[in-house]
């Protein structure tokens, strides 16, 4: 796979040394065991995959690249580059704006663009109204279009099952900048709608066996289909797209939930006459990262640190993974971990942050699990590694862990 040119900021010696030597081992990814760090005191298991996808490095080295190829233009991202807090105050630090937030509202209007500014399109792609906008200013979007391949995959598969007169159904969050991209270009091809989770798959599944009556339609999705969606013949056959940072097993489930809605509804001799097969369109990088921590959930522990963004999709995702398990900890950088008895950490369900004391507990080996999203840097989780260890009377250095992975 190509290798991104990102900045050394980003890197962690010890992350790179470990990866370089899992992929070595592993070519075949097939072992999801955690790698062991052992302190003495303190064992850190660090998931098998974790921190930057393809889509992100590659977002971040043509962002950094256009701002270094343009001094003295205007440079702007459509919103956040990635859901990432660090990453994205470095792009302002460069002189980089918003013009948007990461929910679509606007910060700096259009109207003050010229066919001169550079506006980059951030790895969740946008939607097709947007970038005509912007190509009727005379910006060039292709040219600084840093959609992630694998989201751009949704939308080819999305087209392809359009023609041959498929509904499109995509799972995912109705507010988050990739579904409604990917929202975009599948209604501009055919009938679409959004299904959040599979509590909302089993209420469209009413209206397909007709148990609830069309009018009610409008109401319970409103803002989550296409112009002139048509309950009564939209709903004949349809395919699922998902939103790639999502849990895979979820969108895999509301697909075989939904096709066996339209396999006992309408009892076809083939399911693909009602139904669509789109298992390719999950994210290989979000399925490592998930499959990785369940393969690092089998492994005995005290607690589990995530790290990522806090409106990091992907990363909400893994921290649903450890929470089923383990007391689960979500923290944006090492200085949320304030000292060796209280965390600063992030619920996503209540999207607030809360203090708890003692988080460690008081025994020796404390063993502690740890991963990060897709767009969470190394660095910040070797940040994290370095603070934990700094609570221990540690027998080995981090130079000595990084020669032992050599």
């Amino acid at each position: 796979m190509k290798s991104f040119d990102v900045p050394i900021i980003y890197r962690s010696p010890l992350i790179t040394a470990i990866k370089k030597k899992r992929k070595e081992t592993d070519k075949m990814k097939k072992d999801f065991s955690p790698t062991l760090l052992d302190f003495g005191p303190l064992q850190i298991f660090l998931a098998r995959h974790f921190g930057f996808c393809y889509g992100v490095e590659n977002a971040i080295e043509i962002a950094f690249r256009t701002v270094e190829e343009n001094p003295g233009k205007r440079i702007f991202l459509l919103s956040e580059m990635i859901h990432n807090p660090q990453v994205n105050a470095d792009l302002q630090s460069h002189g980089i704006n918003f013009l948007q937030d990461t929910y679509g509202k606007q910060i700096i209007p259009f109207e003050v663009l010229t066919a001169d500014d550079i506006v980059i399109i951030p790895a969740f792609g946008t939607t097709l109204d947007i970038e005509k906008r912007l190509n009727d200013i005379g910006i060039q979007t292709e040219k600084y279009n840093t959609t992630c391949p694998f989201v751009e995959k949704v939308w080819n598969r999305s087209e392809v099952i359009a023609r041959k007169n498929y509904t499109i159904v995509i799972h995912g969050k109705p507010k988050h900048e990739e579904t409604r991209a990917t929202f975009s270009h599948a209604a501009a091809n055919a009938a679409s709608v959004v299904v959040e989770d599979m509590k909302q798959a089993k209420e469209l599944a009413r209206y397909i066996t007709g148990e609830k009556p069309a009018t009610l339609f409008a109401e319970e999705f409103k803002g989550q289909y296409s112009t002139g969606f048509d309950v009564t013949k939209d709903l004949q056959r349809i395919g699922v797209v998902n939103q790639t940072t999502m849990l895979a097993s979820d969108t895999q489930a509301i697909a075989d939930y939904l096709k066996q809605v339209m396999i006992d509804t309408f009892h076809p001799a083939v399911a693909e006459d009602r139904f669509a097969e789109t298992r390719d369109t999950l994210c290989y990088a979000t399925n490592d990262n998930q499959t990785a921590v369940t393969g690092m959930l089998e492994t005995a522990a005290d607690l589990a640190i995530v790290v990522g963004g806090y409106n990091s999709s992907n990363t909400s995702h893994l921290v649903e993974l450890c929470e089923e398990k383990l007391p689960t900890y979500f923290i944006n950088s090492e200085e949320k971990i304030i000292s060796a008895q209280e965390i600063l950490h992030y619920n996503f369900h209540t999207k607030e942050e809360k203090l708890t004391a003692e988080f460690l507990p008081k025994k020796e080996p404390v063993k502690i699990l740890i991963t990060s999203g897709a767009s969470c840097p190394d660095a910040l989780v070797e940040g994290v590694i370095n603070k934990l260890a700094g609570f221990f009377p540690v027998i080995i250095s981090n130079d000595q862990l990084i020669k032992s992975f050599e």
